[in-house]
């Protein structure tokens, strides 16, 4: 599998030219490698088909994971183009450590791929097309809300006569109803 002029397919070249060298403009070619991973409905991740399982590189990528201006998911390391297609976001939220009293929620965390965790803010919820949202990396990202961690969020939530509301520490948090929104082709995946 090459690409132009022989190079490996994952090997993209680029000419960088630094301008004050000392005897003009010099010219020199940068190679980097470029990486696809896909991440499916339940936030697991893989890559030529086979599922990344290392939490320190799962953990790593959530940490470092970037949205570029079209919208497509990156991860830069160590010169390093690490490329993610998902359904909706990368972020899925694979459980949750609840913190009760007697029957009362009072804290819950998210925990995602590779153990990457962050604490619920219950005002962050948000529901489109059947699925419930919140936010993950400071609102940097939306974070989807996957099959065990919604079971274990459903005995805290309640309907109002606004609509639904999750129940933390005694208080209904309403949840925002999204419109649905078009997807974009760069977020569709083959494993979805």
């Amino acid at each position: 599998m090459s690409g132009a002029h022989g190079a490996p397919k994952f090997l993209v070249q680029r000419q960088v030219v630094f301008p004050g060298a000392r005897y003009g403009p010099s010219v020199m070619a940068e190679m980097f490698r470029e990486y696809r991973y896909v991440v499916d409905r339940d936030g697991r991740v893989f890559h030529d088909g086979t599922e990344i399982v290392d939490p320190l590189v799962l953990r790593f990528f959530l940490r470092a994971m970037t949205r570029t201006a079209e919208g497509r998911y990156l991860v830069l390391c160590q010169g390093e183009r690490n490329w993610f297609e998902a359904h909706d976001t990368p972020f899925v939220v694979q459980r949750l450590r609840l913190s009760l009293d007697g029957d009362v929620l009072q804290d819950a965390e998210l925990c995602f791929s590779g153990d990457y965790r962050e604490a619920l803010n219950p005002d962050d919820l948000e529901t489109e097309r059947d699925l419930l949202y919140c936010h993950a990396r400071r609102g940097a990202f939306r974070a989807r809300f996957g099959r065990l961690a919604m079971q274990q969020l459903a005995p805290f939530l309640t309907a109002t006569s606004e609509g639904s509301a999750l129940v933390m520490r005694g208080i209904a948090h309403p949840i925002r109803t999204l419109p649905s929104a078009p997807r974009a082709d760069h977020q569709r995946s083959p494993l979805v």
